[in-house]
């Protein structure tokens, strides 16, 4: 049987080497193979304020963690492991793909952590904390695209203008193409897009508030709808409806129409007048009401009919219309 060393010489032992209670801290390195960036995650708290590409965490005193990496690229699972490692080392793992283009974590090699080398360019380096750290500022830039058309009819002329400003590019451009425009009807519409781009501790994303906002000229009052139809389709229907042979054919069609689009009163009475009878044209007026954008100038339609008594009905139908 071996003889125990008496209880009194073991801490005779320790006494003269204090170096043998001496804690053995150690450090982790995580890079990513093709340059990803990311952040590292240990006992659930974010160790780096900022996504990078080679992250050094440095004092860890226990001999393993649980680690989750969370890519800064959306569309990349995180990846969660157990790591265990020796105490007093600086050890590195490399994330990559595998045989399966699946991203792994994967043990590179250790040193002793009195060989490490100092941290590279490019690497941050980060102490072990139990607090995560106040993330990145947000940094925040828009980028606006504005379209603008004027349109006559199909036979008319055409004038657009596209303004493109891009502080984060540096560019401001403005291009004016178009002749004159000959009398008759018009309709200037006005099209805005704004994409915000946020640079954030999660990095950086970008997504569109896009904003569209139709411009009638000479008019200021309530919208029915948001967007009418453009010009050019507005006339292909008109002629499908005109080529048909019978009332309640083209009054179908016309409905059909009118139920998935959005119309300019003016349009609305150019339908109107492809019918011969003035109920048709009542019952069509009433029916696209809910669907005009301009309902400020629905009394223009009142020049489509010849009785006083259907402009009445129209009114009042007008007053106790509930969307």
């Amino acid at each position: 049987m071996k003889q125990r060393l008496p209880l009194l010489l073991i801490m005779a032992a320790l006494v003269l080497n204090p170096g043998a209670m001496a804690q053995l801290n150690t450090n982790l390195v995580f890079f990513t193979e093709q340059g990803e960036r990311f952040s590292v995650i240990l006992n659930g708290i974010r160790q780096n304020p900022a996504p990078e590409t080679n992250i050094k965490v440095t004092d860890l005193i226990a001999p393993s963690y649980k680690v989750k990496i969370i890519f800064d690229q959306q569309g990349i699972p995180d990846l969660d492991k157990t790591l265990t490692f020796n105490q007093g080392t600086e050890t590195t793992y490399v994330i990559k793909r595998n045989n399966k283009n699946e991203y792994v974590l994967r043990w590179m090699n250790e040193v002793p952590i009195a060989q490490a080398l100092p941290p590279a360019g490019g690497q941050q380096t980060v102490v072990y904390t139990t607090q995560a750290p106040d993330p990145a500022p947000a940094v925040v830039t828009q980028t606006t695209t504005t379209y603008t058309e004027t349109i006559t009819d199909p036979q008319g002329n055409v004038s657009m203008g596209i303004n493109i400003n891009d502080p984060a590019l540096g560019v401001n451009m403005n291009i004016n193409v178009g002749g004159g425009i000959p009398s008759g009807s018009q309709v200037s519409t006005s099209q805005t897009t704004t994409y915000t781009t946020t640079t954030t501790s999660g990095g950086n994303y970008r997504e569109p508030a896009p904003q569209q906002t139709y411009v009638l000229p000479g008019y200021s009052g309530p919208n029915g709808c948001q967007y009418p139809m453009h010009p050019a389709e507005f006339q292909e229907v008109k002629r499908s409806i005109e080529g048909k042979s019978f009332d309640d054919t083209r009054l179908k069609i016309a409905k059909q129409v009118i139920a998935s689009n959005c119309l300019l009163s003016a349009q609305v009475k150019e339908i109107m007048l492809l019918f011969s009878f003035e109920d048709t044209r009542l019952q069509l007026a009433k029916f696209a009401y809910g669907y005009t954008f301009d309902t400020g100038n629905y009394y223009k339609l009142n020049d489509a009919f010849t009785f006083e008594s259907t402009i009445e009905e129209l009114d009042e139908y007008i007053s106790g219309f509930r969307r």
